[in-house]
């Protein structure tokens, strides 16, 4: 029997090798989609996912990555994590450089989640997921260039599960709410699991994939603990 495909998008060492991870696991085929899959070659043959080198903001680049995805099995979960970012003084920002955070932050969530709608929609199932920050709530001073994608994209995933809850595919939205751990945080002082734990971010996005549809989450917001409101 073919095992559910999931498909990461904006794939590298942090939430998206957790869900990697986790998914494998539970008996998914992972396709993991980045610009440089070379740095996912621990994280291949640990857990046997499959690599596309792939361009979010690119439509025929997306294409592709689906078309792989089609002949690993049916779509069952999309992940998207990719992330675009441009940090300065509104005044000083390099155009260019939001350009780019737009295309990769927004309209590569729009690219992804296309694709996998019209996969899902066929099947009549499925999950669509896609990683937010505070910044999707909250526009810094000095992060004109992230709070534009951020927000663009909850945007997206709002009008998305507004249109496809209907048909039976579940969208959703993550705000993750602070800085991620990792292998070198870990080595920092300060409060333990100040930082939120990306084998538990995982987890939830797991258990949104799996809630029923009687009680679905468009949203969801993840903090640490130790966070003062």
């Amino acid at each position: 029997m073919t095992s559910d495909v999931a498909v990461i998008a904006g794939a590298g060492s942090g939430l998206s090798a957790s869900l990697t991870r986790l998914l494998a696991k539970e008996g998914f085929s992972v396709v993991l989609a980045a610009r440089n899959i070379e740095k996912l070659g621990a994280l291949q043959a640990e857990t046997g996912a499959q690599a596309v080198a792939t361009d979010v903001s690119d439509a025929a680049s997306v294409e592709h990555l689906f078309d792989v995805a089609d002949k690993a099995g049916p779509l069952s979960l999309v992940v998207f994590n990719a992330s675009g970012r441009a940090r300065g003084p509104i005044a000083e920002l390099d155009p260019e450089a939001v350009r780019q955070a737009l295309l990769v932050g927004a309209y590569g969530g729009f690219l992804v989640g296309q694709q996998a709608a019209r996969r899902l929609v066929a099947r009549g199932s499925g999950s669509i997921l896609f990683t937010g920050a505070t910044a999707s709530v909250k526009g810094f001073a000095g992060s004109a260039g992230f709070a534009m994608p951020k927000f663009g994209l909850r945007g997206l995933v709002q009008s998305m599960a507004r249109e496809l809850a209907p048909k039976n595919i579940h969208v959703a939205h993550f705000i993750i709410d602070g800085a991620i751990a990792s292998a070198a945080s870990g080595q920092e002082s300060g409060p333990q699991d100040r930082r939120l734990s990306p084998d538990a971010i995982a987890k939830t996005y797991l258990s949104i994939h799996r809630q029923h549809r009687s009680a679905w989450t468009w949203e969801m917001e993840l903090r640490p603990w130790v966070e003062t409101f």
